[in-house]
């Protein structure tokens, strides 16, 4: 086999890694919305995924990384992931499972209109037309009207933007600490914001037998994702892993409509496609930009 050819099918299994486990996130906080809120939902996912980094970091000699540098930086970035994390949770229980995974491929749009603002990195011709594209998949997706729109969908857009602001923070603060000090305060944050949010009425649900199962699927498939993508784009190039990325659209669709009887709906494709198009619009100028630099 071409080694072409090898890094792509390595990067399609470590993609499929990651499908499957944001599926499996999705249907776990849709069967965890009658028992668990939210905030709950983040407490645990954060307090089992403490348990998991602290072990890897622990079998990988990964401690002397850990530090407190910047760490006013950490705690911005996991309050805006918590944010969107918890808009994200919200939407899977009102929207149609695939109308938040197409809303959910805007965050590199975001990430393109935020960037210059927060990073100064310049808006040129292209990146402009791609978010403006983009932003017109999110209008097809969304079909603003009184029987449309509704809280799910906002929630949707919102993770989006939050999400966007996760990772400008993220490839900052990537410049000067390692991704497991950023997992570890990511864990321990996200543990503090839920606690916080979960407790400030005085009662927050404990797992039972029924939930614990759904809560460590959220938590190991949270963590489980990432390192899939994070595999796949270190083997190859994002051309190659974003359109695989895209395979999550009609996965969970299917998922929905087999599971909760959700209907497909075609303009729910249409708009994701659109968006699609932008984001690999861009990817595709930033690759030949990179080359000819």
């Amino acid at each position: 086999m071409h080694q072409d050819d090898t890094q792509v099918a390595h990067a399609a299994l470590w993609m499929t890694g990651a499908i499957v486990s944001f599926t499996a996130m999705a249907v776990a906080g849709r069967e965890l919305a009658s028992a668990h809120d939210t905030f709950e939902i983040m407490l645990y996912r954060s307090l089992i995924g403490i348990v998991i980094v602290s072990a890897v970091l622990t079998a990988t000699g990964g401690w002397a990384q850990v530090t407190t540098r910047l760490l006013w930086l950490q705690g911005l970035r996991n309050l805006v992931h918590f944010t969107g994390q918890n808009l994200w949770f919200f939407a899977i229980t009102l929207a149609p499972l695939s109308v938040v995974f197409a809303l959910e491929f805007t965050q590199p749009l975001w990430v393109i209109v935020l960037a210059p603002l927060l990073i100064r990195e310049p808006m040129t011709r292209i990146r402009a037309l791609a978010a403006l594209a983009g932003f017109i998949g999110i209008l097809i997706v969304a079909r603003p009207s009184a029987d449309t729109l509704n809280a799910g969908i906002f929630a949707a857009a919102g993770s989006a933007f939050f999400f966007a602001l996760t990772t400008i923070s993220t490839k900052r603060l990537t410049r000067d600490v390692s991704i497991g000090c950023i997992m570890f305060w990511l864990t321990i944050f996200q543990a503090a914001f839920g606690l916080i949010a979960a407790g400030y009425d005085g009662d927050i649900a404990a797992p039972t037998l029924a939930t614990l199962p759904w809560l460590s699927v959220i938590a190991i498939g949270g963590l489980v994702a990432h390192f899939c993508i994070t595999n796949a784009l270190a083997i190859a190039p994002a051309t190659v892993v974003v359109p695989i990325d895209f395979a999550r659209l009609p996965v969970i669709a299917i998922v929905g409509m087999l599971v909760y009887g959700e209907p497909l709906d075609v303009w729910v494709f249409v708009g994701a496609a659109v968006i699609f198009g932008a984001n690999y619009f861009n990817i595709l100028s930033e690759t030949r930009r990179n080359r000819v630099a």
